[in-house]
């Protein structure tokens, strides 16, 4: 029997050898790129924009509502911000684009020196977020949610419905930007510009801050509540590294 002693050892040795070179491999820090040993790495920040006008809006419309009891207060509130709803839905809003962002209900206390608080009523809230995707009709439809019965209203917040398209041509600026600029560097060394050997990414939207819904609905007289959608700009910063050589 003791011949089988040295392949079943050799058999655990090998098979704990594996599983250690497995679990090297999978820690194992990704490799540089080789490069030449006659050439030069150049890391080149570039950062490009590209403006759209925005294509949709975002506006957060609510109710609220005080009774003395809690169950009138949230009553009257529903009753309300159905009008309100209705009113969203007859401006051509979808459903899909019309979404409860909270119902809440508080009581109100009156307070008094050397005396515990006492509560004097309810008060009832309740608001939606809506995106509209037709901007033109964004200041009919914010005199409509007024006229409907609500009474918070904050927003809009534009922005651009499809991004990708903004940012390809943002990136391609960007790209084209530290391309030129590497070109330069290269030119200057007396050397050329051989391949790009990592680019990395990072980017973000510029939207305009919120406009006071509530201070331009009070602006509003007989036309619509005026809207300027101004301008969105997208940003992307690139880091890109060449290599350089004869």
């Amino acid at each position: 029997m003791r011949p089988l002693v040295r392949p079943l050892a050799l058999a655990a040795a090998l098979a704990f050898g594996s599983l250690v070179m497995t679990v090297d491999a999978q820690t194992a820090p990704v490799p540089v790129p080789m490069t030449a040993p006659d050439s030069t790495l150049l890391s080149v920040a570039s950062q490009a924009e590209a403006r759209r006008a925005p294509d949709i809006a975002s506006v957060s419309a609510g109710v609220v509502t005080q009774a003395a009891d809690a169950n009138t207060s949230l009553r009257e509130n529903a009753d309300r911000m159905a009008k309100v709803i209705a009113a969203i839905r007859a401006a051509g809003v979808a459903d899909r684009d019309v979404q409860t962002a909270g119902v809440n209900l508080n009581p109100q206390y009156r307070y008094a020196e050397n005396q515990p608080p006492a509560i004097t009523g309810y008060q009832a809230s309740n608001n939606v977020n809506v995106t509209v995707r037709d901007i033109a009709k964004l200041g009919k439809i914010l005199d409509a949610l007024v006229a409907t019965g609500a009474n918070q209203i904050n927003g809009p917040t534009f922005d651009i419905d499809q991004k990708e398209p903004v940012y390809d041509e943002a990136r391609r600026a960007a790209l084209e930007k530290a391309r030129a600029r590497a070109e330069m560097y290269a030119k200057t060394l007396g050397v050329r510009v051989r391949r790009i050997v990592s680019i990395d990414e990072s980017g973000g939207a510029t939207i305009p801050r919120p406009i006071p819904m509530m201070a331009m609905a009070k602006m509003a007289r007989d036309e619509a509540t005026p809207i300027s959608p101004g301008e969105n700009v997208l940003s992307v910063n690139l880091n890109v590294v060449f290599e350089l050589g004869k």
